[in-house]
């Protein structure tokens, strides 16, 4: 993946350009079609991934529980707290996605810990009674 892609994911866009060099050395860019299963709640989780362009629906069991789109980022949690999916995520579009996979989060987070810093607010927001 380039760096300058990364400079319109609200992830990744407050990083300078020497910052978002490393991030895309750590990074895949994927398409996926509409229909398309991303996350399969109870698998292992290994990757983790940021829209950057589509839609998708989340499920929680068969109760639809989120919608989501550019820039948001799905699969975090499984990869740094729980090791399975928690929920899940169907294209509902077309669809681009940055992914990183756990051990390249592993290597990318011991160099820049602020995106761990991030990923673990966002996890913050999806967990109220987590505090």
């Amino acid at each position: 993946m380039e760096p300058s892609e990364l400079k319109d994911v609200p992830l990744f866009s407050e990083l300078s350009r020497r910052d978002r060099k490393i991030v895309a050395q750590h990074t895949d860019e994927v398409d996926v079609a509409s229909g398309k299963t991303l996350i399969e709640q109870g698998r292992l989780a290994y990757e983790f991934f940021v829209i950057t362009e589509g839609t998708a629906d989340v499920f929680h069991g068969d109760e639809k529980i989120a919608d989501v789109g550019p820039g948001d980022v799905l699969g975090e949690m499984g990869v740094l707290e729980t090791h399975k999916r928690t929920a899940t995520v169907v294209a509902t579009s077309p669809m681009k996605l940055v992914v990183i996979y756990g051990p390249e989060l592993t290597a990318l987070t011991d160099k820049m810990p602020d995106v761990l810093d991030k990923l673990r607010d966002i996890i913050r927001r999806r967990t109220p009674d987590s505090d």
